[in-house]
């Protein structure tokens, strides 16, 4: 039996991507952005789509916030805090790769 390793944890220089077993996908009947996941079909907010999309394998989670910040004009401890809360739950469920 495999022990499972320590979970990776969110930093600021973490470079999120999706894995190949995820996908984003737009559905045209609820007009809406799904995450497609073996088994299950998840439907996130706007600023999480936000957050998702960014998830490409090129940026750092330090560049997303910025980015963030910028986009929606907002407090960079506010959305440091919200993004790294949620790159942190979905890489737990196995959904964010660091």
């Amino acid at each position: 039996m495999r022990v499972p390793g320590p979970k990776p944890t969110v930093s600021l220089r973490s470079i999120p991507s999706l894995p190949k077993h995820i996908r984003l996908q737009f559905d045209p009947v609820r007009q809406a952005v799904a995450v497609l996941a073996p088994e299950q079909v998840l439907w996130p907010n706007e600023a999480g789509l936000d957050i998702l999309r960014r998830c490409d394998g090129r940026f750092t989670v330090d560049h997303i916030i910025a980015d963030l910040v910028t986009e929606y004009d907002a407090e960079q401890e506010e959305v440091a805090a919200d993004v790294i809360a949620f790159l942190q739950d979905w890489s737990d469920k196995l959904l964010v790769k660091l």
